[in-house]
């Protein structure tokens, strides 16, 4: 069943303690399977923490799952969903108690129409997920392309890490390396799994020294150059292997 499916079909009074027991069982298989460095992302909807006591409670239950299973937390980050919230202030209060504990802060889908600029300025996030469909659009033409590249650049030099989500094809991770992006997340590098889940794809080059730095893994996000694409080339408007 799709996310969205699944969450829609709760009643609202349920919302928030469905939404604390996905994140815990993200973060115990995260535990049991991922390698020790590896970044975890964690999902929060804007839109379900409508006062600071609602997020003072969901990051206690989230804390004690962290310590029972020795996760650092400074391997999380805290995902904003482009879900509108109450009010501006109900979200930058929420973000504040996320920073206050150590916790990284993720904007997810940048270029959707609540994820724009304007709450990249306000949240000051550590990382910037760009929207899937946004991405492949922009991918399809050279001008496109090039207006990605200048705004991961610009993200660059804020600090702020940038994320290609909803990869699906060899070129596109091609293109996401040249972009600059520093990590990607899609179907072209794996395929959702039913635990326990195998990360043998990643192994080799965690088990190297040299390439350890380059390397993170998170719900299926790569960090580049460490992952390769296959050897498929792509001009414009056509595909083309060598």
């Amino acid at each position: 069943m799709p996310p969205g499916v699944f969450f829609a079909a709760i009643d609202a009074a349920e919302r928030l303690q469905v939404e604390t027991l996905t994140r815990t069982l993200h973060l115990l298989n995260a535990a049991a399977f991922l390698p020790r460095q590896a970044s975890i992302f964690i999902n929060f909807d804007p839109s379900v923490f409508i006062d600071r006591s609602v997020s003072e409670h969901a990051l206690r239950d989230m804390r004690q799952v962290l310590a029972e299973t020795g996760i650092d937390p400074r391997r999380i980050v805290c995902e904003i969903t482009e879900k509108k919230p109450p009010s501006e202030t109900a979200l930058f209060e929420f973000v504040g108690v996320l920073k206050a504990s150590g916790l990284r802060i993720a904007v997810d889908d940048f270029g959707s129409d609540e994820s724009d600029i304007k709450r990249i300025r306000d949240i000051k996030p550590d990382i910037v997920k760009f929207d899937a469909h946004w991405i492949s659009r922009l991918m399809e033409s050279g001008a496109g392309f090039a207006l990605l590249k200048e705004m991961v650049a610009k993200f660059e030099e804020k600090g702020i890490r940038t994320v290609f989500e909803g990869l699906e094809e060899s070129w596109q991770l091609q293109l996401a390396e040249r972009s600059g992006a520093s990590m990607v997340q899609g179907f072209a590098l794996a395929l959702p799994e039913i635990v326990p889940a195998n990360f043998d794809l990643f192994e080799p080059a965690i088990a190297e020294p040299a390439v350890r730095p380059n390397l993170n893994i998170a719900n299926g996000a790569a960090e580049l150059p460490a992952v390769r694409a296959q050897k498929l080339s792509r001009s414009f408007g056509k595909r083309t292997f060598p």
